[in-house]
């Protein structure tokens, strides 16, 4: 049973950190390439990695997609797709795809004089499932290595851990000052119980051994 536990538990925690580093802004120091649209089919299961902005795209089997290719300081390439996410979820509301696909326009510069930008981003990037993170916002940085300070994931993930762990202290005191002496009392009922019943036993042993002298 502990490692039927155990093992939910991890489980547990380890799809709720996937779902935090799904969704959480993160930051990307990176050359802008190349922005280009393309046609994505929507009829599968991966539609999940997709923005659903409005009523009429989640009934399309197919749409037009903006995507903003990029390349990292260690020179590997990196593609994000650029789709408002209105009010849906994630919460980013984010309503102005056109003005970023001009941004990330104005932003394409080649190895010779390179424009380094950071670009605010959530999601993830998998060529096997074809899911790309979704730019939410672009700014220029002074160099590859000036990354922003990622400050609202930070308060975010304070605030989760402050919540947890208030939740463990009131748990631990309601454990504490309810539970316990609940359970403390039925284990001295149990306990007084299989005394008398030890005692019942013993003196129909006795019984039946005097009987049979």
């Amino acid at each position: 049973m502990g490692y039927i536990k155990w093992g939910f538990l991890i489980t547990v925690w380890l799809l709720f950190g996937a779902f935090l580093h799904y969704t959480l802004p993160q930051y990307d120091v990176v050359r802008i390439v190349n922005t280009y649209e393309e046609r994505q089919e929507l009829n599968d299961w991966t539609r999940m990695f997709w923005s659903t902005p409005d009523t009429q795209s989640t009934e399309q089997s197919n749409r037009d997609v903006q995507f903003i290719q990029a390349v990292r300081p260690d020179g590997s390439a990196i593609v994000y797709r650029n789709e408002d996410t209105g009010w849906n979820w994630p919460p980013y509301f984010k309503f102005d795809t056109a003005n970023l696909y001009t941004e990330a326009n104005d932003a394409i510069s080649n190895k010779a004089a390179p424009e380094w930008v950071a670009v605010l981003h959530y999601g993830w990037r998998n060529e096997f499932l074809s899911a790309f993170p979704n730019a939410v916002g672009i700014k220029p940085v002074s160099g590859p290595d000036d990354k922003p300070l990622n400050w609202v994931s930070i308060l975010i993930l304070v605030l989760i851990a402050a919540l947890f762990w208030a939740i463990y202290v009131r748990w631990r005191r309601f454990r504490r000052n309810r539970l316990d002496p609940m359970i403390d009392d039925v284990e001295d009922s149990l306990y007084a119980a299989g005394d008398a019943i030890s005692e019942r036993r013993s003196r129909l042993r006795r019984w039946f051994g005097g009987g049979n002298k």
